[in-house]
């Protein structure tokens, strides 16, 4: 190989080693994607929404929410790959208030199989929903914890009235159960969730539901 042509091969290669560096910088020179965050308002309060089912008896649907004055119109919790922090205005928060109020509005439904024809015991009745037991736990990962000193600031049953008025008198009574229920919660972290689960006489769980942030 003459002179003249070592040369240009030199040239070729040296040409080729710095065009793969500049090619690798460039790719490190990229910008890191950016961490998404996830944003929570919690205005209104923390709602809760479940259905329960009595052994050979109605089946109820439970709905309820969580207030505590202003409180939860104000926080917003902001999620990333981290974790989660929550923030009232600019102030950061970890814990409950001292107490939380809880609403709950129970009755009957279909169950989620359908109902082919009215018959006995497919009605929430004063009765059935008497026997039923109330317990109230704050849920720490998989450790729960009895919930304590609640007080019922208010509790009603009123009558639902049925759509077709003219048969009121041949239909079932159905009502409608109302609750309002002032929970201590001083120290419990947001992370925790309130779960209210319901038994029968015996001790059978017939509907669980929680509230959680």
């Amino acid at each position: 190989m003459g002179a003249h042509s070592q040369r240009i091969l030199c040239l070729a290669l040296c040409g080729f080693s710095l065009l793969f560096p500049a090619s690798a910088s460039q790719k490190k020179s990229k910008h890191p994607k950016k961490e998404e965050v996830k944003i929570e308002s919690y205005y209104g309060g923390v709602y809760l929404d479940g259905e329960g089912e009595i052994p050979n008896g109605a089946c109820f649907r439970i709905k309820g929410r969580v207030t505590s004055a202003d409180f939860f119109n104000l926080l917003k919790s902001y999620g990333t790959d981290d974790g989660t922090v929550f923030l009232v205005g600019t102030t950061e928060v970890s814990q409950f208030p001292d107490k939380i109020l809880l609403s709950l509005l129970i009755r009957d439904e279909p169950c989620s199989y359908g109902l082919q024809q009215v018959r006995s015991g497919v009605y929430l009745t004063q009765q059935a929903m008497s026997s039923l037991k109330l317990s109230f736990y704050w849920k720490h990962g998989v450790d729960m914890r009895p919930a304590e000193k609640i007080t019922v600031l208010h509790f009603s049953v009123n009558p639902i009235e049925p759509y077709a008025k003219k048969l009121a008198t041949e239909l079932p009574k159905r009502y409608l159960w109302s609750y309002e229920l002032a929970v201590p919660s001083a120290g419990v972290p947001l992370t925790d969730s309130l779960v209210l689960i319901f038994r029968t006489s015996g001790g059978r769980i017939v509907a669980r539901v929680a509230a959680r942030l």
